[in-house]
């Protein structure tokens, strides 16, 4: 049997730590230097079929929605958002519980072995 002593089993262990932190991280710096723009034009292909030009859509806009109504709505809201709903007191009464002594829920007796 081949026995490993306990220093060489310590530097195997941090050398394959190790190798594995730095491949991850190498892993990590060649998808966000390579993979992720290859991704992003890759989408952008894909959606460029649909793409929709805002600017030359005609404004349209609604005669029945008046400034009258948007204040009213606001209005609405801020009321609503302001409101004081319950006025409680803030005064506090703490009481002391009186609590009787029980050797069942007294825990010293479960701290020290008594054998």
């Amino acid at each position: 049997m081949l026995s490993i002593d306990r220093i060489s089993e310590g530097y195997l262990i941090l050398i394959t730590g190790l190798l594995i932190v730095f491949s991850a991280l190498l892993i990590l710096v060649l998808f966000f230097k390579y993979g992720l723009p290859l991704l992003l034009y890759s989408y952008k292909i894909i959606t460029k079929k649909r793409v929709i030009k805002i600017g030359k859509q005609p404004k349209k806009s609604n005669e029945e929605f008046t400034g009258e109504i948007a204040a009213a709505i606001s209005t609405a809201v801020h009321l609503y958002l302001n409101e004081n709903h319950d006025n409680e007191n803030a005064v506090l009464t703490i009481r002391q519980a009186r609590k009787l002594y029980s050797p069942w829920s007294s825990k010293i007796y479960g701290t020290h072995n008594r054998l």
